[in-house]
């Protein structure tokens, strides 16, 4: 059974989580602390740049921009890595010390509509995207050491922050965060039902796999089998691990599951989740009458759904 596969339905494509992932990039993490390689990379013409403004990005004709060292402001300097025989470099800048309008700086879910339509080139910046932003939300938020309150450093190529008070160095937060589809009766049947819920703050239709953070001293399957029950009242028994994708918006690591449910009845917390339903693979490839819409291809809850449906899901948002 494929590792993607779980407890589900057949695979019948690439997951769209996947997808976004298939162009990682060597991170030259041993290269950090060695400045006269940093030196020589940064002063490389053929050496690439992201620039952002905080931690917006500013898009060009729909594609990403990437300067050379030369155009690049100043700012705080992240060294991403090299693929295909170029450097890479992300820069922290001020946002009123960047070229162009305000807005037309913007964050990156505004991107996930090309993601969405199959923006091949953009699927392949992806990962690059997810690295720079995932540093910049923690250099944006990680002003003072939290163990004296002194000044922070930037170090290791960005990826350190050390305090110049107490020496205490400071490292990226990444909170595990599990995403579960939640199953029912017999597995690949016509009666088979995943649980989906509705979350607070969205409109009546809208449905998505549960998910919630780990707890310290928690394992991921408990956390799976805790959230479940304290959002929708049902009880889960088997856990199998799905796959996982970064979601530096602004810090997790979604881990995905699947779970055998234990019982039927939902009873929603109505703090988080203000609807939660079972429903049948005819309902979510819109067979039915059945209102619902359903992340499309971006998140890795769209391909938990996608694999127990079967196939594409046609009712994305």
């Amino acid at each position: 059974m494929s590792a993607h596969a779980g407890t589900l339905g057949p695979v019948t494509r690439e997951l769209p989580h996947v997808a976004l992932s298939a162009h990682a990039h060597d991170r030259e993490g041993m290269r950090r602390t060695d400045d006269e390689w940093l030196a020589e990379r940064w002063a490389d013409a053929s050496t690439r740049v992201l620039v952002l403004a905080g931690t917006r990005l500013r898009p060009v004709d729909g594609a990403i921009e990437w300067v050379s060292p030369t155009e690049a402001p100043d700012g705080r300097r992240l060294l991403l890595g090299h693929a295909d025989d170029v450097t890479r470099f992300a820069v922290i800048a001020e946002p009123g010390d960047v070229a162009g309008e305000p807005e037309e700086w913007t964050g990156l879910r505004a991107l996930f509509p090309q993601l969405l339509a199959g923006d091949v080139a953009l699927q392949a910046e992806v990962p690059w995207l997810f690295h720079a932003i995932g540093l910049a939300e923690w250099h944006w938020v990680t002003r003072f050491c939290p163990r004296c309150g002194g000044t922070l450093e930037s170090t290791h190529a960005g990826h350190e922050l050390t305090c110049t008070s107490c020496g205490k160095s400071q490292f990226p937060r990444t909170d595990p965060a599990v995403i579960m589809a939640i199953t029912r009766g017999e597995p690949g049947s016509d009666d088979e039902r995943i649980l989906l819920g509705r979350n607070t703050a969205w409109p009546e239709g809208r449905f998505s796999t549960l998910a919630g953070f780990c707890e310290p001293g928690e394992t991921l399957e408990d956390a799976v089998r805790r959230e479940v029950l304290e959002e929708t009242g049902v009880r889960v028994g088997e856990v199998t691990y799905f796959g996982n994708q970064p979601w530096p918006l602004p810090a997790s690591l979604m881990l995905g599951f699947t779970g055998r449910a234990l019982s039927e009845d939902i009873e929603v917390d109505g703090t988080e989740v203000a609807e939660a339903r079972w429903f049948s693979r005819a309902d979510l490839r819109g067979e039915t009458d059945v209102d619902i819409a359903v992340p499309g291809g971006v998140s890795i809850s769209s391909s938990l759904m996608e694999s127990w449906v079967g196939q594409p899901l046609r009712r994305g948002w």
